[in-house]
């Protein structure tokens, strides 16, 4: 008889995780990657490109669960390496406090933010990155946006379970709203 159970520490197996998403909320980490100028000001954000579990183009934030027993911060940067790549080299605050706390519900109405699958509590960062971001994992690109154009209707409507309003709110932390 094999053993099929995962033995990576933190990981859950499908079933697990199915299961304890029925049960309790899942934490997460979402980032805003952007560039930078030199006064420290905005001039770009970093959009991945997806195909959505309907086959639908959408276009996302960096996020990520939370292992057991990983730090918020180890959780960020290795979230930041599999969308963007091992050379973006993330600038990640030494302060973890986050711009937002977005709580996610399996039912729609409940906040801005609707995941389907679970209830999901995400600690949002907006993260300057100043290297070569190459797209990882099931991101089929990343595009960089003024945060005029993130902003547009119709970059926002390509933002699915509210990930628009993560954006404008993390846009509006950084003074980039008017």
């Amino acid at each position: 008889m094999s053993d099929t159970t995962e033995t990576t520490p933190g990981w859950l197996t499908s079933d697990e995780l199915e299961l304890t998403r029925a049960r309790m909320p899942i934490l997460y980490v979402e980032a805003v990657p952007v560039r930078v100028d030199g006064s420290g000001e905005v001039t770009h954000v970093g959009l991945l490109l997806r195909i959505g579990p309907d086959g639908t183009v959408t276009r996302t934030l960096v996020a990520g669960r939370v292992l057991h027993h990983e730090r918020i911060r180890d959780a960020l940067l290795r979230h930041l390496e599999n969308d963007l790549g091992p050379v973006a080299l993330p600038q990640v605050p030494a302060s973890l406090q986050p711009f937002t706390v977005a709580e996610y519900f399996p039912t729609q109405g409940v906040t801005p933010f609707h995941d389907p699958r679970q209830h999901a509590v995400a600690l949002a960062y907006v993260v300057p990155v100043t290297g070569d971001c190459r797209p990882r994992q099931d991101a089929l690109d990343l595009v960089w946006f003024t945060p005029q154009e993130a902003l547009s209707s119709l970059v926002q409507q390509e933002m699915p379970g509210g990930q628009g309003v993560l954006l404008r709110q993390a846009l509006a932390h950084v003074g980039c709203l008017s």
